[in-house]
């Protein structure tokens, strides 16, 4: 058994049925901020469960199934750019944890988050925890669904806007996709009220 399923245990048998949350994309300049909840199933542990940034994307498709099927409840809320620019990404984040927790149909009575924000709704029933997807199994499973998730769209978006290259960076603050932007312009998905990477003018001459 692993440190983050033996940590799951010992809050399992301290605070009885809970769920462990996670995000992934608040950081990028395009697409949504996907956040999963996830209530795994103790007697039926997933061999190799981590942070999700610590996995090849191999080896996160590979669990993302092996998740689906073998945890007791999940949910996956995506989180519009439109939101974001309107509330902000912190906003938009806190509701995706308060989404993804009340859309499990299970109805665990605690939750475990990865970070340092908690939703005010959640503030009776959640605990924040720095790195906790290091870990947390339950934590680490949520990553990795909602990276899998949102890497998913992000491939559907490349198809739609092939310019931008959002099959190489996922909507990330990468220099080819600065300078896409400022060769093309902002999508319908980017998040407008995001500071874009600077581009030398020699290089948008290039594009």
């Amino acid at each position: 058994m692993t440190l983050l399923y033996q940590n799951d245990l010992e809050f399992y048998k301290a605070n009885g049925v809970f769920t462990g949350i996670d995000e992934a994309g608040r950081g990028a300049l395009a697409g949504p901020v996907v956040v999963a909840a996830v209530v795994l199933d103790y007697e039926k542990m997933i061999e190799g469960i981590n942070d999700s940034k610590l996995l090849t994307p191999k080896k996160r498709a590979q669990l993302y199934p092996l998740i689906v099927e073998n945890a007791l409840d999940y949910s996956i809320v995506e989180i519009s750019p439109a939101y974001i620019d309107e509330f902000n990404i912190l906003q938009a984040t806190l509701l995706g944890f308060k989404t993804a927790f009340f859309q499990l149909a299970s109805k665990p009575q605690y939750c475990l988050i990865d970070g340092k924000d908690i939703h005010a709704d959640l503030k009776h029933c959640a605990q924040a925890v720095i790195k906790g997807d290091q870990l947390f199994a339950s934590i680490a499973a949520a990553s990795i669904l909602a990276k899998v998730h949102r890497d998913n769209l992000m491939l559907a978006y490349d198809d739609l806007y092939p310019e931008y290259g959002f099959a190489s960076h996922k909507g990330y603050g990468t220099a080819y996709h600065a300078k896409m932007i400022h060769r093309f312009g902002l999508s319908p998905i980017h998040r407008k009220s995001f500071k874009i990477p600077e581009v030398r003018d020699r290089e948008v001459k290039k594009l």
